[in-house]
């Protein structure tokens, strides 16, 4: 059984032992499970050996959970892992915990090949898709204020239609039109990003109605030789495509090589969205980022917690500070390097038995009200952005790759077409003392 909640992005899957793990911004592994079970401390420490250090970006090995998609594949293999253990007979005693993600991973492909998956949403898109009251208006107030809308997608024409139909009129089945397009320049399907990004490929148009492809001539229509007219019709506007790349998109939208950062892409995968978009073209990025919206409730339900937990962070290391100061003179006299009576040296053996009481203590109430605090975002994985006081992997990517995140792409239309957005100062360690 499906457990939505269980996963969470952003996660790192190890599909050689067997394990989901959650990394900071360093790639330090600071929560892990093999199946159901939390790894110990000693057990995290594997995979922070010298000669094995960030090899999260090995393919073969690790895989990251970026999409929401790959919530149900992950929870699902460590379903399959739990089994695998426990297991005294069967299928499972005999493979790997690769192949078992490998028969996931197959097998979720062969869903969306076979479209057994869409099928289902197209039976019923109101179960599976959220709708957004903003975003017609918001489609309306930029296409007036004179920006050009496009649509870049994986989906083919036919899942796209649907989609479509669904959230821009609540269309669905026979009721289903074109009028969408009318708020679109140029609708690209079948894209295969991220290759759209960096890889030349044949542009077909789509015939809408039959779902045909026709070649073009990077866009342009070209003669079909059993045609003898020889009056070829205009692309319409709302144009529908397959395939291609971002140089004959540029074209299409009479932009120049040079005009990369004057487009805002909307997407909501960090790698084949954000991250490719922005490294290999310049353009401007917004990822959505669904999770925000819990995430800030969290955080507005508990204002004051983030403060109080870092004072008594700020107290800890200040005691241990005392602490590693007493226990360096001791060593220092014991060591020959300084010399002072026994009786000074008892007084600050007394001081670090005190100091050490303290800090035990503290220590434990500080770990105790961290993890209630992160309990409350997630019961197993924590703060969605952060892992402890660290910038989560997935929350470093945001921060490198995303011009703006937001939960919604309708949250836009609650701004002028034409604002600007700023970013806010950048800080260093240091101004969190300020």
């Amino acid at each position: 059984e499906f457990d939505w909640k269980y996963m969470i992005r952003g996660l790192t899957i190890d599909k050689k032992r067997g394990n989901v793990l959650k990394l900071d911004r360093h790639k330090y592994v600071k929560i892990a499970y093999h199946g159901f079970r939390k790894l110990t401390s000693d057990e995290r420490r594997q995979y922070h050996t010298t000669e094995r250090t960030n090899p999260f970006d090995e393919p073969r090995t690790y895989t990251q959970i970026d999409t929401l998609f790959a919530l149900a594949e992950a929870y699902m293999f460590i379903q399959l892992v739990d089994m695998k253990d426990s297991a005294s007979g069967g299928l499972l005693v005999g493979k790997t915990y690769e192949e078992i993600y490998g028969d996931i991973r197959n097998s979720i492909d062969l869903c969306h090949r076979d479209g057994s998956l869409k099928r289902g949403v197209a039976a019923d898109p109101g179960k599976y898709i959220h709708e957004d009251k903003n975003l017609v208006p918001l489609l309306k107030d930029l296409k007036f204020s004179g920006k050009k809308l496009f649509i870049v997608t994986n989906s083919l024409w036919d899942y796209t239609n649907i989609v479509m139909n669904f959230l821009i009129g609540g269309r669905t089945g026979s009721d289903k039109n074109l009028d969408w397009l009318e708020h679109f320049e140029v609708v690209v399907t079948g894209s295969a990003k991220p290759r759209f990004f960096n890889e030349n490929q044949p542009l077909f148009q789509v015939e809408t109605q039959s779902g045909a492809l026709l070649n073009t001539d990077e866009g342009n229509p070209m003669a079909n030789l059993d045609d003898h007219n020889d009056d070829l019709d205009p692309v319409p506007a709302g144009k529908v495509f397959q395939g291609g790349n971002y140089k004959i998109l540029n074209r299409m939208l009479n932009l120049t090589s040079d005009a990369n950062s004057e487009i805002l892409y909307v997407g909501d995968h960090i790698y084949g969205d954000i991250l490719k978009s922005k490294k290999t073209l310049g353009w401007r990025t917004m990822l959505i980022v669904p999770e925000m919206e819990h995430e800030i409730e969290v955080l507005n339900r508990n204002i004051g917690m983030p403060k109080q937990l870092f004072h008594m962070r700020r107290r800890r290391d200040a005691l241990e500070d005392q602490l590693q100061r007493v226990r360096w003179k001791i060593a220092e006299r014991d060591g020959g390097l300084t010399q002072f009576p026994e009786e000074d040296k008892k007084d600050m053996e007394s001081e670090m038995a005190i100091l050490n009481e303290e800090y035990e203590e503290l220590r434990e109430e500080h770990s105790r009200h961290l993890a209630e605090f992160q309990g409350k975002f997630h019961t197993i994985w924590g703060q969605f952005m952060k892992t402890g006081y660290q910038n989560s992997r997935f929350a470093n990517q945001i921060g490198r790759f995303a011009c703006l995140y937001t939960s919604h792409v309708g949250n836009l239309a609650y701004y002028s077409p034409n604002k600007s957005y700023r970013a806010l100062q950048d800080e260093l360690p240091h101004d969190a003392l300020l």
